[in-house]
């Protein structure tokens, strides 16, 4: 599930320090607490403080091995943000399909009146041409 406890994964994601975390994890796999804070410009507690949250989450695993803190990404966590991506963009695909038939449609009755095809009530020519009100000039 993408909300948790007391931290879900998104107000976990809105901070762009913990963003750039993750991206870390992602590309070097494994790492200590320690290597993590030495890649940024903020205290170390303020370091603990983003993978507290990282891993309250659900977004992190921490393994501890001896006196270091060892974090991972949990893949789990990222497949199902991407599940939930993709569902979001599926969804929007599908709308965004429909208002394009919406408008195509749109596109060929202008295009059929402009050229006199159809009238803008569905009628052809033909029933406008017998007179008024579609009547032909026996029912007048």
């Amino acid at each position: 599930m993408l909300y948790y406890g007391r931290m879900d994964m998104f107000s976990a994601l809105a901070e762009p320090n913990r963003r750039s975390i993750l991206e870390m994890l992602a590309s070097n796999g494994q790492l200590s607490a320690t290597a993590i804070s030495r890649k940024f410009h903020v205290s170390p507690p303020a370091i603990s403080q983003h993978l507290k949250i990282l891993r309250e989450a659900g977004l992190v695993h921490m393994e501890k091995r001896a006196q270091q803190h060892i974090y991972a990404i949990n893949s789990g966590a990222m497949r199902e943000l991407e599940g939930w991506a993709r569902r979001m963009a599926e969804q929007y695909d599908q709308r965004f399909d429909a208002l394009e038939r919406i408008v195509k449609e749109q596109e060929r009755r202008d295009a059929n009146l402009r050229s006199g095809k159809d009238k803008p009530n569905g009628n052809s020519d033909q029933g406008a041409r017998r007179g008024h009100r579609g009547k032909n000039k026996a029912d007048r």
